[in-house]
């Protein structure tokens, strides 16, 4: 082997660790992803559900503001968002690709979960 072979083997080995590493990388976290996913499919669910009941019961039945009810500790969940439909007088809580629960109001019946999502 000629020693400007060895050289030019020698330059590139740096840059296949680094892109084995970062697959490496990309791999575990798709595997850790893939490993917890049911447990954080569950826990989002709960989390939107408690959300939409909550922020139902504060927009429509207390009369707050979104924003306001938004804030609310019951409410504010690990990456849930509020979303209304006033013409509906729903609530949607939702954590993206993961969950999402609606709550209605009614005047006799109060905040009524639709049916659990799967």
């Amino acid at each position: 082997m000629a020693t400007g072979q060895v050289s030019e083997m020698r330059q590139r080995q740096p840059a296949r660790w680094g892109r084995n590493l970062l697959l490496l990388a990309v791999l575990l976290v798709v595997a850790l992803t893939a490993w917890s996913w049911t447990r954080l499919r569950v826990t989002a669910r709960t989390n939107t559900a408690l959300a939409a009941q909550t922020g139902c019961l504060c927009r429509f039945a207390a009369g707050r503001s979104l924003a306001s009810c938004e804030a609310d500790p019951a409410v504010k969940r690990d990456w849930v968002g509020l979303h209304q439909d006033a013409v509906a007088r729903s609530l949607t809580a939702s954590v993206p690709l993961l969950a999402s629960q609606t709550a209605r109001w009614s005047p006799e019946a109060g905040c009524v979960m639709d049916g659990w999502k799967d």
